[in-house]
């Protein structure tokens, strides 16, 4: 199973047609990006909820949407939308609500402002993924406070400067998926190049070594909870 978040309105067509040509393999997602969110996000997020209900409903001609996102904060590269992405991020979780779907959760220099949001959704039944975690210890522990959440592992934890290892010795092994982000984050030895999926077998090689288990239990884990998460009805 491949998982293809979407992240703007224009990459749904062609995302929709790679599921369409591998229809058991290829499994799409919806959401707005907040790198992504402009002045007319209100505009693009109802565009974009009339094709989610369209989907739900089994009118779409493609596979159904399995989850929202990539979804988030990121204020990183730009602070200007701040309190737009807030609103789009608590619409798009609404949707999650609305139809019993996982959300995934894009979060860059926004930690703060995304723990006081997700505050208020601890007893829903929100779950999803905070992808691409790179935070601490005390970042992981804060996240994992919102149980239908696992946090999302990729590249990273293979750099040699990377205190990934270190912020994941409190967490369990239960409570991780392993990504890739592609096309961005390869892990090593392909740090630089093209990521892909095949090399998630490098991310679980990693988490093996950190938890001292086997890398087939690693990839048997870490299967199961992102199978659960996504498919599992």
């Amino acid at each position: 199973h491949i998982v293809m978040p979407n992240i703007d309105a224009d990459s749904i067509a062609p995302m929709l047609q790679v599921c369409a040509d591998y229809p058991t393999l290829c499994y799409p997602t919806i959401g707005l990006h907040p790198t992504e969110v402009k002045e007319d996000y209100r505009e693009v997020l109802a565009a974009m909820k009339a094709q989610l209900d369209t989907s739900v409903r089994g009118e779409a001609p493609h596979t159904p949407f399995i989850a929202i996102g990539e979804v988030g904060l990121d204020f990183y590269w730009d602070s200007t939308y701040k309190i737009e992405q807030i609103a789009a991020l608590e619409e798009q979780i609404a949707w999650a609500l609305e139809y019993d779907l996982p959300i995934i959760i894009h979060s860059r220099e926004a930690f703060t402002e995304l723990y006081e949001l997700f505050s208020k959704y601890k007893d829903t039944p929100l779950r999803g993924v905070f992808h691409s975690f790179t935070g601490t210890a005390d970042e992981a522990k804060a996240l994992l406070e919102f149980p239908g959440f696992v946090l999302g592992i990729n590249g990273v934890a293979t750099f040699k400067k990377s205190t990934l290892p270190k912020a994941l010795q409190e967490v369990p092994l239960s409570r991780l998926v392993v990504e890739t982000d592609s096309p961005y984050l390869a892990p090593v030895p392909y740090r630089g190049k093209r990521n892909e999926s095949t090399y998630v077998a490098r991310v679980a090689e990693k988490l093996a070594e950190v938890y001292q288990r086997s890398a087939e239990e690693v990839a048997q884990q870490t299967y199961d909870t992102a199978y659960n998460l996504f498919f599992a009805r």
